[in-house]
């Protein structure tokens, strides 16, 4: 199956076109700036496969937790791009893609953490699920540290830069110096949006919604102050 995949939602900006030959990707680290990048990766990875976005399956986007403004961008280009070739589109979270590439490790389960500022983190945990690559065992959160808790106490592998934000995580699972530094990549979201795809939950364009999971941005001055 042929799917172009993306996400904006961190730091990284990540894009993949999956193919029945493999995988182009390219991604870049570039904490903020990814609407002016985007648009040119999409352009060079399918470039590089020789095709155009009519002769894909369709697009799989990530959804977020993460950045208000990189959600906002995978969304919006996802919807831009799927409306002008008349494809669906497949919401992959964040959290999910990172989880999935702690399973492709050899992971039952994973806790997948991303920083979320302001003292929080985005978190959520799953497991391993052969006919869907990937089951949730919870609904993905935010809040302290202290309030992440595993659903059961079989042992889970950490993956994600919450657990660089938040080292008491770590309490909780085993992780790797390779799994502290991870954001997400689009291979995962490409993988995933491609056995969704194939199970007919592709959906219309305009009903892809960023999925943000708390609605501030920043604290207040006077939360500033009084977290000193």
């Amino acid at each position: 199956m042929r799917i172009l995949a993306f996400d904006t939602s961190t730091e990284v900006c990540t894009v993949a076109l999956a193919t029945e030959h493999g995988s182009i990707v390219e991604s870049a680290e570039i904490g903020r700036g990814h609407a002016q990048e985007i648009l040119g990766m999409v352009d060079r990875v399918l470039a590089q496969g020789e095709l155009t976005l009519g002769r894909l399956a369709g697009i799989a986007a990530g959804i977020g937790p993460g950045s208000f403004t990189g959600v906002r961008v995978s969304v919006a280009v996802a919807q831009g791009l799927a409306f002008g070739a008349g494809l669906p589109v497949v919401p992959v979270a964040s959290l999910e893609a990172l989880a999935l590439a702690a399973i492709e490790r050899g992971a039952e389960r994973a806790l997948a953490c991303l920083d979320a500022r302001m003292g929080e983190v985005y978190w959520g945990c799953f497991a391993a699920e052969p006919g869907r690559l990937l089951a949730s065992l919870g609904p993905i959160a935010v809040g302290s540290a202290v309030t992440v808790r595993l659903p059961d106490e079989r042992p889970y592998r950490g993956i994600g830069r919450g657990f660089e934000a938040h080292p008491s995580l770590e309490r909780l699972c085993e992780i790797d110096p390779a799994g502290r530094r991870a954001l997400p990549d689009a291979r995962q979201v490409a993988r995933l949006g491609a056995r969704r795809l194939s199970l007919g939950e592709g959906i219309d364009p305009a009903e892809l919604e960023p999925l943000y999971v708390r609605n501030k941005v920043a604290l207040t001055e006077a939360e500033r102050l009084a977290g000193k």
